[in-house]
């Protein structure tokens, strides 16, 4: 089994800010850190911004060209958040294909200067009228690309699961 090797939060420096918050009280459990559902409401909250990056905006969603679906999520956890911590999420494109987008999403604790956990996703472009994956428009593919160019040039390997596969 190969280890994998996670990016310090200065690597992750390059990467577009998705989401910047605080913890509540409210998103902790009863052992005293942030449970796991707030961890996917605050990756999910941070996708749909990388994905606004590509020009799938609400005004996108709502002329109803096309919307998104998430197809896999592999989550890992790295360490604990508790309340007050300051939280920055980033988003890096490792691929796709003509209907699918593999990204990582990384959160950063940055109380404690310590990168808290991945979301590894696999998402698809959606016919909304057909509830279908569809090929994303030229003019997002376009965009994806060059974000995607971007992130390759990063001198460092993203810790993927090995499990998704566009």
């Amino acid at each position: 089994m190969t280890k994998l090797r996670f990016p310090t939060p200065n690597q992750l420096n390059p990467l577009p800010i998705l989401y910047q918050g605080v913890v509540p009280a409210d998103y902790l459990d009863v052992m005293g850190h942030m449970n796991v559902r707030h961890y996917l409401s605050l990756f999910d909250e941070a996708a749909w911004d990388f994905f606004v990056g590509f020009g799938m905006d609400q005004a996108y969603y709502e002329s109803g060209q096309g919307g998104a679906f998430a197809l896999q999520h592999f989550i890992n956890y790295r360490a604990e958040v508790h309340q007050n911590d300051h939280l920055t999420i980033h988003g890096r494109l490792l691929g796709r294909t003509a209907k699918r987008v593999h990204f990582m999403l990384f959160m950063v604790n940055n109380s404690q200067d310590k990168l808290a956990a991945t979301l590894e996703s696999l998402g698809s472009h959606a016919d909304l009228s057909q509830r279908r994956t569809s090929p994303f428009p030229s003019t997002i593919a376009a965009n994806i690309d060059t974000i995607l160019t971007e992130h390759r040039q990063l001198n460092w390997q993203a810790p993927v699961c090995g499990v998704i596969n566009p």
